[in-house]
């Protein structure tokens, strides 16, 4: 039987409810008249705290409290593909034909349709053993994704039953006998606050191939790797969130839009529905799940709205499948943080934060990973988060807390950014953790050449802003023609490599076969400078080359001519080899 109670006071979204003396930490529960949702997060003397998910203006105290007796779970079923949910999982498209433009208090929706019918495939036949986590059975979600049905965990023994046919979400599928004999159905339901079990977590040694030079080349993130992205407003954090969301290898995308500006949220929820998926030119939305929450909407909801996010990512990781996680933007999701904490007169860490923001930033970020699931099949999650850091300063806490978590940093660079260099990734402030890791997969699918090579051009960029100080104190004319040299390659590899259009339908994705022939192509056109310099050139006969006016056009060849373009640009540069120059 549900606890019941009353409010005992209002304080913004936090509220205190008497009488609920029976109930537990995170309980799900309904408040006031309207059933507003809230959770259970002190309990005290035999007085509940309870932020809610919505807004409390018009609560009073006397008002009831209804306890579910259930934490904050998610529904998890087919359908999830393609929706478009708030922070706790309320789906927006039924929210609008129910309430209008915006959401209406108390307003209940359930988060899938519960009488669509889904023709279910089963895998498994009567007398087979199965355990929490086993692929039972399949459902054809999307033009794109595959649901495979998993027992639900607490449920194991034999298949007395389970026959193809169509099914809603209620209805049973399949009947198991023995030990946690029980009927199960198409749904199930997990609390967003815990981790789903895996078996055992592998070595991130796979990168996510993302179609971004900077990134890829320079900065790779693992698959089922952490990353984050800081960077000022304007620094381009949300379109770097869409081209990983569009380009990257993986199948499944949760898009999270944590605390983000209104606007910018209905640009992605109206432009995500139209893009094209460009591997299979099916809807982008056959295999993407938005969650957003936005500025205006209630802080509890945003606070829960990366917990319901990585909780679906789960899911699908538990079928098998590689999913990648965007929270735009974690720092939203930190001040909601705050902003409770301040609520229930907690003592303040820095800034304000509270005192458990590590520890809360820690726990998203581990639920990532390349693992072994339940069934034996391998899958991942793989989180990258935007941290907008006021003014740009790093050094604020939610910054300096993810970057103790994560392993990657792509610095954007407002400075850059004003320059029109996209992506505004600074190659001197950023760095991977996982460039040992994926060496050995680069050297054996790619080339056993490109770690020396991505460390040749890294090095280059090192020493071109080492040069630049000096050009300052003394003029570029007053350097050695060996160092206007590198600085001309780094030129290159800026310009004509690092900088990508993400609006250019040719640029806007690299694969790792084209990276590598425009690579090589720099480092073959800085080989051949250097050794004409080392004969007696100088580098005002070597600015304008065939070889660099190739090299500036060979981002824009197309992937299936870029062979042939690389041999062209080759004979440009060994015909660069073969210039008779003497000294100017």
């Amino acid at each position: 039987m549900a606890a019941k109670g009353r409010i005992f006071r209002v304080s913004g979204p936090v509220v205190i409810a008497a009488g609920l003396t029976d109930s537990k930490m995170y309980n799900v529960v309904k408040v006031g008249d309207e059933k507003l949702t809230g959770e259970i997060i002190k309990l005290d003397s035999g007085k509940a705290t309870i932020q809610v998910y919505e807004d409390t203006t018009g609560l009073r105290p006397g008002e009831p409290v209804e306890d579910s007796g259930v934490p904050l779970s998610v529904v998890l079923g087919p359908g999830l593909i393609g929706s478009i949910f708030d922070g706790i999982q309320r789906p927006l498209d039924k929210i609008k034909a129910k309430s209008g433009d915006f959401i209406a208090r108390g307003v209940n929706v359930d988060p899938l349709d519960l009488k669509r019918k889904w023709e279910f495939v089963p895998t498994k036949k009567a007398g087979d053993k199965i355990a929490a986590g086993d692929i039972i059975g399949e459902v054809k979600e999307t033009s794109l994704i595959v649901h495979k049905v998993l027992v639900p965990h607490g449920i194991s023994g034999t298949i007395k039953h389970i026959e193809e046919g169509k099914y809603n979400l209620t209805e049973s599928i399949a009947e198991i006998g023995g030990t946690a004999a029980s009927n199960f159905g198409l749904m199930q339901r997990w609390p967003v606050r815990t981790a789903r079990p895996v078996i055992d977590k592998m070595p991130p040694d796979v990168p996510l191939i993302t179609g971004q030079r900077v990134i890829d080349t320079l900065f790779p993130v693992a698959m089922g790797g952490t990353a984050a992205i800081p960077g000022p407003f304007g620094s381009g954090k949300t379109v770097v969130s869409h081209q990983l969301a569009k380009w990257g290898d993986s199948e499944i995308v949760v898009y999270i839009g944590c605390g983000e500006r209104g606007n910018e949220m209905s640009e992605i929820l109206t432009t995500f529905p139209e893009l094209t998926d460009p591997r299979s030119g099916k809807p982008l939305m056959d295999r993407t799940i938005l969650v957003a929450n936005t500025s205006n909407m209630p802080v509890a909801a945003r606070e829960a709205s990366v917990y319901t996010g990585i909780t679906l990512a789960e899911y699908y990781r538990d079928m098998g499948y590689n999913v990648a996680l965007m929270a735009d933007s974690t720092s939203r999701w930190a001040e909601a943080l705050r902003e409770i904490s301040g609520r229930l007169e907690e003592m303040p860490g820095e800034e304000g934060y509270p005192a458990y923001l590590g520890r809360k930033i820690a726990e998203f970020y581990e639920r990532a990973g390349r693992v072994h699931v339940l069934n034996g099949s391998v899958g991942s999650v793989t989180a990258i988060g935007a941290v907008s850091p006021p003014g740009g300063d790093t050094s604020e806490p939610v910054s300096q807390n993810t970057l103790r978590v994560t392993r990657v940093f792509w610095a954007l660079d407002a400075a850059l950014a004003n320059r029109r260099h996209f992506p505004s990734i600074n190659w001197l402030n950023s760095y991977s953790l996982y460039l040992d890791e994926l060496a050995n997969w680069y050297a054996i699918n790619l080339d056993k050449e490109w770690n020396e090579m991505r460390s040749i051009a890294m090095g280059i960029l090192q020493k071109e802003a080492e040069i630049n100080e000096v050009v300052q104190l003394v003029g570029y004319d007053a350097l050695p023609e060996k160092e206007k040299e590198v600085l001309d390659i780094a030129k290159l590899i800026r310009e004509d490599y690092l900088q990508q259009s993400a609006f250019d339908e040719v640029d806007t994705y690299t694969s790792m076969k084209k990276q590598r022939l425009m690579l090589k192509s720099i480092l073959a056109i800085d080989s051949a400078e250097r050794a004409l310099i080392d004969k007696g050139a100088s580098m005002d006969h070597l600015q304008k080359t065939d070889a660099k006016q190739k090299m500036a056009r060979m981002k824009f060849a197309p992937e299936d001519h870029i062979e042939k373009y690389y041999e062209g640009l080759m004979e440009s540069v060994e015909t660069l080899s073969k210039m008779g120059i003497g000294k100017s």
